[in-house]
């Protein structure tokens, strides 16, 4: 549930309005009618942190686990993985 204070209003219910993040709402806090800053549960903010980074962490972690097992990968590894056959062949449609 997302709900909408001014900043005035943020500043007089600031407890009430954590008590209702706690709780797992979203507020958006508001200054003359446009949005200024959006108060989120803590889990859902390091979602939102940690959201993108997961493939370049994994990445990293996986080349960690190949360094320290002594695994050595180079360019040449990856040269034929690669199908070098033009595609499929199509008809355009008229």
């Amino acid at each position: 549930m997302t709900r909408k204070v001014s900043v005035a209003e943020a500043k007089g219910k600031l407890p009430s309005i954590i008590h209702d993040v706690e709780r797992g709402s979203t507020v958006e806090i508001t200054r003359h009618g446009k949005s200024v800053a959006v108060m989120v549960p803590t889990g859902d903010y390091e979602r939102l942190r940690e959201k993108g980074k997961g493939f370049w962490n994994d990445l990293v972690k996986v080349r960690r686990i190949i360094a320290s097992e002594g695994i050595i990968v180079e360019d040449s590894d990856f040269g034929d993985l690669r199908d070098s056959a033009g595609g499929r062949s199509f008809e355009w449609a008229e």
